[in-house]
């Protein structure tokens, strides 16, 4: 009886989805159809420059893994050209252009922007809403040799038109079948992937059978010009949120050792995060938050009354690596740097041996497309 109540309550959740949201899908749709229309036709510009311009981003709303994507991208190319980072600064709280510095906060620039300055101190890292703008100004603003900029998050701002586009698609959340905002988590017609040149499927299982593999490019098909890349997420050793000369432990420590874990997350897409921290600790207490939620005065103190909680003296707070930079610029997390807090970074893997060829891909086309010294001058100029 009580499923029974529970299945009519979900039908009767889909039903009210339907009659509210699916009209405003079909509105969403119309939108951005005639907007990409006006692109394609050329009554909205796209600006192209002669550097080098990577676009990483996606077709669905949020957690395809595009910071990681980015940072990898940083790895194979910084010692390749001068890099420069820009991205949105999704809910920062400043305006405008922003250069970040190694102290910037979450505020200013954002978590992401801030993760990737963290990692890269020497890296230009900006933020602008408007990314053609944005370009000029780190041109002009930015290290004198720069001469590849990587767009964070870019794939629907079509006022700039990259040199090179990568689109990620999450394994675990097909577009295929997807529908628009705000009845699906679409952002734009799946057939718009015909704008990329490279399509990443991410969060791959590692032992992705091949009749899978056949089954995606199936679903995708690609065009004569595209290539498809199937990467994986692999997770790094704990590092302290707050002090990382007082709280050392390894994950195989704790694993050796039964520790029990709180785990805090606030990622749009926890699922991989929760499945590794399943895999370290058989007691696990999750506390989850939406996507760049900016953490209370509440929240810090439900964090602090939860690990409390938790009977076994061998205990840690564990969290993701993008959650961790909100944490570190928080006022109200003072309450918890006196606690074991950690967080697990990730990097990107990639599947099937195709390191190299997608390696080689992209560092040909940074290598055919640098400009030459001084070049930048003509970019002052709007």
């Amino acid at each position: 009886m009580q499923n029974f109540e529970i299945l009519n309550m979900n039908n009767k959740m889909n039903f009210v989805q339907i009659i509210f949201f699916y009209p405003l899908s079909l509105i969403y749709s119309f939108v951005v159809y005639i907007r990409n229309r006006l692109f394609d036709y050329n009554f909205l510009k796209s600006k192209e420059f002669t550097i080098p311009i990577i676009s990483v981003g996606n077709i669905t709303v949020g957690g395809t893994g595009k910071t990681p994507h980015i940072e990898y991208l940083i790895s194979i190319l910084k010692n390749e050209c001068k890099i420069a980072v820009l991205s949105r600064g999704y809910k920062r709280k400043s305006r405008g252009f922003v250069l970040a510095h190694p102290d910037s906060t979450y505020y200013e620039i954002g978590d992401e922007p801030k993760q990737i300055k963290t990692k890269f101190p020497k890296l230009d890292v900006a933020v602008n809403a408007n990314r053609t703008q944005g370009i000029y100004q780190l041109l002009e603003k930015g290290s004198p040799e720069l001469n590849t900029i990587l767009l964070d998050d870019a794939y629907q701002h079509r006022y700039v038109k990259p040199g090179l586009s990568i689109l990620l698609v999450d394994y675990t959340q097909p577009m295929f079948h997807d529908h628009f905002l705000p009845y699906g988590r679409l952002r734009e017609n799946r057939h718009e992937k015909r704008r990329s040149n490279i399509i990443i499927i991410t969060k791959t299982p590692r032992d992705l059978k091949p009749i899978d593999r056949r089954i995606l490019v199936k679903n995708l098909k690609l065009f004569p010009y595209q290539n498809l890349f199937f990467t994986t997420m692999a997770f790094g050793d704990f590092q302290a949120v707050f002090d990382s000369e007082k709280f050392q432990l390894k994950i195989l420590e704790c694993v050796e050792n039964k520790y029990s874990i709180l785990a805090i997350s606030g990622i749009a897409n926890p699922q991989q995060f929760d499945k590794h921290i399943q895999t370290v600790s058989n007691d696990v207490v999750t506390l989850t938050y939406p996507d760049h939620h900016n953490f209370t005065k509440k929240d810090a103190n439900k964090i602090y009354s939860s690990f409390n909680k938790i009977n076994n003296p061998k205990k840690i707070i564990v969290t993701t690596e993008k959650d961790a930079m909100r944490f570190q610029d928080n006022r109200h997390s003072k309450i918890l740097s006196d606690l074991p807090f950690y967080y697990i970074p990730m990097q990107i893997e990639f599947l099937n041996k195709e390191t190299e060829s997608f390696n080689n891909q992209i560092i040909n086309y940074v290598r055919k497309n640098k400009r030459n010294s001084n070049l930048h001058k003509e970019y002052h100029k709007k």
